[in-house]
């Protein structure tokens, strides 16, 4: 089966991670360092152990354009949005036997290293991807 894990951030943490000021402490060049490293670890432990089938980050929300309609007529939103908004940061998909593995994998994700204004806040989502329209459970 395979799941998506995706991770949320806002433009606030995007701007602390480049060391600009946001009325929280800025991301110093050891934290960002030490994140990466960690991402690079995680990543390839799942590829070596074939449970990795894709992970992307995502640039900040500031690039984001988002799209609706209002009374019909359709509407283009440009990012930034609201310091506190928060949005998709990044995800991954994962192969793995079970929902609880795909579980301990997400979990491995709070072990990332970073200020502790963010660790203290980071959370994840799991989904089980729909192959077909009968495995929606609607």
């Amino acid at each position: 089966m395979k799941y998506m894990i995706l991770t949320y951030g806002s433009q606030q943490d995007y701007d602390g991670m480049a060391g600009e000021a946001t009325g929280k402490p800025a991301w110093s060049a050891e934290d960002f360092a030490a994140m990466g490293a960690f991402m690079e670890a995680f990543n390839k432990e799942l590829e070596e152990s074939g449970e990795l089938v894709e992970t992307r980050a995502l640039a900040a929300p500031v690039h984001t354009r988002r799209l609706g309609s209002q009374d019909g007529v359709p509407v283009v939103t440009d990012g930034p949005y609201a310091e506190t908004q928060e949005v998709l940061a990044g995800y991954w998909i994962v192969e793995c036997e079970s929902f609880d593995r795909a579980t301990e994998i997400a979990f491995r994700l709070g072990e990332c290293p970073g200020p502790d204004h963010v660790t203290a806040s980071a959370y994840a989502d799991i989904r089980p991807l729909a192959e077909s329209q009968a495995e929606l459970n609607l």
